[in-house]
């Protein structure tokens, strides 16, 4: 693993580049356009993050992991909640009214269940992790039926994201692994308001892309490459 950053100063994010929360993490980070230090860690095959060094930052051993400033702060949904917090000033993305945290709130419990069988599906296809597959695709389907049906409801009434008529955390908790769903086996045909929620996603200013998300067909990408609708790059 990469040593730790020599000083304590500055934001820093010990990351995996497949990871699906780690990369919300990212995307948010480049919604609030924060300037950022990636750490990396080898997950796989390397298995960096269950290592003494590792685990004295998150006993867990699990990523991501934030360090600001010396402040070490572990699990995707929480890192969310302490940037926002502390970096926007406009409070668009975690709203200080208490009825709307609380919704938001049950909507990142919600992300750690999409990461229990989404990303769990992908981590034995993508992966080779060895787990209960069919499990996996049939919870994942019914959590992808549950944010569907939800994403219909708040449509008919104005709203296109999970809890507001704009995005929030909650929509960042939850993006990745339904993004990532097919990459295990888990079909979105089924679920068209959660296709155009992610395609919504990808057309908000300061979006990036990751292995398994392409930007929309005819849009840059982070490096300025354009892809075509297979989410192949070409100049």
């Amino acid at each position: 693993m990469q040593s730790k950053p020599n000083t304590q100063k500055g934001l820093y994010l010990y990351d995996y580049i497949l990871s699906g929360n780690c990369y919300k993490v990212r995307l948010f980070l480049s919604f609030l356009k924060l300037e950022h230090e990636l750490i990396p860690i080898d997950f796989f095959p390397g298995f960096e993050h269950k290592q003494t060094e590792f685990l004295e930052l998150n006993p867990l051993g699990q990523i991501p992991v934030l360090m600001d400033d010396g402040f070490v702060l572990p699990d995707a949904q929480a890192i969310l909640v302490y940037l926002a917090a502390k970096y926007d000033s406009t409070e668009a993305w975690y709203p200080k009214d208490p009825k709307l945290q609380g919704r938001i709130t049950q909507w990142l419990a919600f992300a750690d269940s999409i990461t229990g069988s989404c990303s769990a599906a992908r981590l034995h296809d993508k992966l080779g992790f060895k787990l209960n597959i069919e499990q996996a695709r049939k919870e994942g389907h019914q959590n992808l039926r549950l944010l569907d049906d939800h994403l219909v409801e708040n449509k008919i009434v104005g709203k296109d994201w999970l809890v507001l008529n704009r995005p929030t955390i909650a929509d960042i908790a939850c993006f990745p692994y339904v993004a990532l769903a097919e990459e295990g086996g888990i079909s979105l045909n089924d679920y068209p308001a959660a296709r155009s929620w992610i395609n919504r996603f990808k057309k908000l200013p300061q979006f990036i892309v990751m292995p398994g998300i392409p930007p929309l067909h005819g849009m840059k990408n982070n490096e300025g490459e354009f892809f075509n609708q297979e989410g192949l790059c070409f100049s």
